[in-house]
């Protein structure tokens, strides 16, 4: 039996590690929470930081699987590829992981390789910043070079707002350092990739909903993008430029961009799988792939039938309450029975707060769906989004 060892445990790892077992794998996972929504469907349990890169590669050590992964999430990626280095598994490679997971490190590779990205400066400390007021046009972002899922992000209008949203980003940042970059206008998208014998593959474009400004928490995916043909064409090209210019070889990669009026520019790549349900099942309900499948065979070395199946649409949003403590959850079960609706999942529950949606925890729950066309898809989900009743107090 073959062995799958899976950096996380939480519930975006869940479905690799549900898709291991029903593959027949042995799985061992990692994760600090003893507690982990994952760990009672895994063979193997290893209790460790999916960011300490020693303990990942001690576990691995020990465990000695035929492949270790990830899903959703980019640091636990350094570990992954330490591993799987150390082990000679099949993984992108140290160097690869670094410039997929830090920010600065990422634009630099860019502009190397002349991929369309923002202006852009790292500092280091409150003072280091304040030296850059000639460099600054507004609007602009600050964000962390080492987070995701919009943690420590703004957008700012002006050097003062700038300056007043320093710490926030620097306290979000692991390793210090807050990057400064051009703020991009336009449709957001993210494009789902999966690299096989170095040929990158594009399986979906999405069309992204955000909140707006400061914080541009992700509200609603939509497959396949909306946007013109020969715009898609320029994100498809920028995307195989992008993974390119830092050498991810093998595996999944998520791609965010945005097209301004200048064309599609680079928002950041992640060398792994996207989160908020695109990969593990938005790209499903619309090709037929399955990247988590797929993916998992990558890891073990083995080579994935990536050929799409289904020509649909699929859509997921977020619900949006006011803010309060949760009362009443009701017609979940009504909604479930619209046609084309997949899923319907509450994150928080009666009892617990909704708060005001300044990062992708503060969301409470979502509805995916599927439908002949995206604009089916989405539809499904407004239907049910307004059956559900949700009462805050």
């Amino acid at each position: 039996m073959k062995k799958l060892m899976i950096v996380g445990a939480s519930v975006l790892q869940l479905p690799a590690i549900l898709k291991a077992k029903e593959m027949g794998l042995h799985v061992a996972v990692v994760d600090f929470n003893p507690k982990a929504i994952g760990i009672p469907y895994a063979d193997k349990y290893y209790n460790a930081s999916t960011m300490d890169e020693d303990a990942v590669l001690a576990a691995a050590e020990d465990y000695k699987p035929n492949g270790i992964m990830t899903l959703a999430t980019d640091m636990p990626m350094r570990g992954v590829s330490k591993a799987s280095g150390k082990l000679h598994l099949h993984s992108i490679d140290y160097e690869t992981a670094v410039k997929a997971t830090d920010k600065y490190d990422m634009i630099k590779a860019f502009k190397a390789h002349d991929v369309p990205s923002p202006w852009y400066f790292v500092v280091d400390t409150l003072e280091e910043l304040k030296a850059h007021e000639a460099d600054v046009s507004f609007p602009c972002i600050i964000k962390p070079t080492d987070n995701a899922g919009s943690h420590g992000v703004a957008k700012v209008h002006d050097f003062q707002e700038l300056l007043d949203n320093y710490e926030y980003a620097h306290s979000c940042s692991r390793h210090g350092k807050v990057i400064v970059e051009e703020y991009l206008d336009g449709p957001e998208v993210s494009v789902e990739v999966m690299i096989v014998d170095g040929e990158v593959h594009i399986l979906q474009i999405t069309d992204k909903i955000t909140t707006d400004a400061p914080h541009f928490v992700e509200m609603g995916h939509t497959q396949p993008s909306q946007l013109p043909l020969a715009t898609q064409q320029a994100i498809r090209d920028i995307t195989i430029a992008a993974c390119k210019s830092i050498g991810v070889n093998k595996g999944p990669a998520h791609v965010e961009m945005k097209v301004t009026e200048r064309g599609p520019v680079m928002i950041e790549l992640g060398a792994r799988m996207g989160g908020d349900n695109i990969a593990t099942h938005l790209v499903f309900l619309s090709t037929g792939v399955d990247m988590v499948g797929s993916t998992i065979k990558v890891a073990l070395g083995e080579k994935p039938d990536i050929t799409p199946t289904l020509h649909c649409g699929s859509a997921i949003r977020y619900f949006e309450v006011p803010y309060g403590t949760i009362k009443t959850i009701e017609n979940v079960d009504e909604a479930r029975r619209i046609p084309g609706v997949k899923l319907i999942t509450f994150t928080k529950n009666v009892g617990e707060k909704s708060t005001p949606i300044q990062c992708s925890n503060d969301r409470i729950g979502f509805v995916i769906a599927q439908g002949e066309t995206a604009e089916e898809a989405v539809k499904a989900c407004e239907k049910a989004m307004k059956t559900i009743k949700v009462e805050i107090v």
